[in-house]
């Protein structure tokens, strides 16, 4: 009886004395991993700008202090830094357009760019042109998931970055609206898959591969989604695709900066504060174009979720903001591209009278003075009834005073050929109206001469060709760029049309042309009238 008592005791002992030794543990948490703090800086749409402009702004040289200023400021606070670009690296500046952006994508291997978007841009070189600025002068890689040749990836579709514990996975997706763009001789065999489609495809596989998902898009920004007669952008693909932490766009060139009430702030006004757009959980950032800002988002990532702490638009030496001094290295390396092409275009061409007005913001709504002079040279040029350019094509404004053949290479950077096409009267008010529906704002809207009607949304009222009615049957001949010849911005494409004639002649040549003739060209002249 003893000995049975005592057995028992000791086993009631014993597994009093296990339970207590497997509470112990579980009295104390365990520690929970501290939280990692991840800064994203981002640019978009630089085009060209690898040296500060005239009035001192912008400019890799003073970028490079800003970022080297925010990486020295996270490494000494155990953060770390992405630097991210979206796109449309080319085309803009006569000194980058002159050595096909040489010191551009070299400028932004020495600012430390951790990948780039491609953008539609890109394209405007040649395919061995695009190669040697991708494998020679970009340490960075370019991605775009949703472009490929012959069922192939044309390029590397994402890359997956480590910051100290942090897996990131950066995804490419380059807009639709480059299809739009005549790549078949440039670039033959290309394909663009919808953005959309190819995220969703992709991204079970990041999910796998990271904690946290970033899309590097090069599709635009339209508030609430309107993108109008531009293909869909960022707020269309964070709703259409969940899971995503955050979209670094370009191509809109937007200022993406939002008050708390939703309405667009404005970034460079000292104090105003602004946040990312947010669809979908995920947010979405862009800096507006040519270097003007750097974008900077302030995340910590904690128990697998990605907080956003800060965010800014940082001001690359605009007027108005605090200085920033250039960085001496950069400015080496890009002083001999900045002086190689001073001679060229610095050759005198004429004066001009007035402003030619050739601004985003105007010539993309509206017809302009400037609109109206490269369509009349272009329909003189042809001996054509009719003119047409889309918007896109024209990137600056002519100023008062002397024109050097810079500011030429500045408007028409593209070097976009004049292309007659004889039409009947049918084809050719078909033609009209597909150009009349084109939404203003879109680089597909239309500047044109010879043509006068009214909209009304669905059709032309009205329509005369050089003062008189339009005849169906009669033989027209219509003056365009080769690029919206070729169906660029959506146009129909004319290049299998049996009055379609490339003259080989481009759009700056008869600029230059025009200056070299008169001497002086009056802005007054050509005031845009009613269409």
């Amino acid at each position: 009886m003893i000995g049975r008592r005592f057995v028992l005791i000791t086993v009631a002992a014993l597994l009093g004395a296990g339970c207590h030794t497997l509470q112990t543990p579980l009295q104390t948490p365990l520690q929970a991993p501290p939280p990692v703090r991840l800064t994203v800086l981002h640019t978009n749409d630089h085009h060209g700008r690898f040296w500060r402009s005239a009035d001192g702004e912008h400019g890799l040289a003073a970028r490079k202090t800003i970022v080297d200023g925010v990486r020295a400021e996270l490494a000494a606070h155990g953060g770390a830094v992405l630097l991210l670009d979206a796109g449309d690296v080319n085309t803009g500046t006569p000194e980058s357009d002159l050595l096909d952006a040489e010191p551009d994508f070299r400028g932004m291997s020495a600012l430390g760019v951790d990948a780039m978007a491609v953008g539609n841009h890109e394209f405007d070189k040649t395919q061995a042109v695009l190669e040697r600025q991708r494998r020679e002068w970009s340490s960075f890689p370019w991605l775009a998931a949703n472009v490929s040749r012959s069922g192939q990836p044309a390029f590397e579709p994402y890359r997956i970055f480590q910051r100290g514990p942090l897996r990131i996975a950066v995804l490419g997706l380059t807009t639709e609206d480059s299809a739009r763009m005549d790549l078949g001789a440039r670039h033959p065999g290309l394909q663009f898959e919808r953005p959309a489609a190819s995220a969703q495809r992709w991204l079970p596989r990041l999910k796998s591969e990271a904690d946290v998902i970033i899309v590097l898009s090069h599709l635009g920004h339209y508030p609430d989604g309107r993108h109008g007669s531009s293909a869909p952008g960022d707020v269309e693909l964070a709703r259409e695709v969940s899971g995503i932490h955050l979209i670094v766009g370009g191509h809109s060139h937007s200022a993406v900066c939002m008050r708390d009430d939703g309405a667009r702030a404005e970034p460079h006004r000292p104090g105003e504060a602004c946040r990312p757009d947010r669809q979908n959980g995920a947010w979405i950032v862009q800096s507006g174009d040519r270097g003007r800002f750097i974008g900077r988002a302030d995340f910590e990532w904690r128990d697998g979720r990605l907080e956003l702490l800060n965010y800014a638009l940082l001001p690359v030496n605009l007027r108005g903001a605090p200085p920033v001094a250039e960085d001496p290295q950069m400015l080496a390396l890009l002083t001999p591209f900045a002086d190689s092409g001073r001679t060229t275009l610095s050759v005198p061409i004429g004066r001009v009278t007035g402003h030619f007005d050739g601004e985003r913001a105007s010539v993309r709504h509206r017809p302009t003075n400037l609109g109206r002079l490269i369509t009349q040279l272009m329909q003189q040029a042809a001996e054509a009834d009719v003119a047409l350019v889309s918007s896109g094509g024209i990137r600056d404004s002519l100023r008062e005073g002397e024109v050097r053949l810079r500011d030429l290479l500045q408007v028409l950077p593209f070097g976009n050929r004049l292309v007659i096409v004889t039409l009947d009267g049918r084809e050719l008010a078909d033609y009209l109206l597909a150009a009349a529906r084109k939404t203003p704002g879109s680089g597909a809207y239309p500047q044109f001469s010879g043509a006068r009607f009214r909209f009304d949304g669905a059709a032309l009222h009205e329509l005369h060709i050089g003062g008189a009615p339009i005849e169906p049957a009669r033989r027209y001949r219509l003056a365009l760029s080769s690029f919206v010849a070729a169906g660029g911005d959506g146009y129909p494409d004319l290049r299998r049309h049996p009055g379609y004639v490339d003259t080989g002649r481009t759009d700056v040549a008869l600029l230059r042309a025009a200056f070299e003739r008169r001497g002086v060209l009056a802005a007054a002249d050509f005031e845009a009238g009613t269409r």
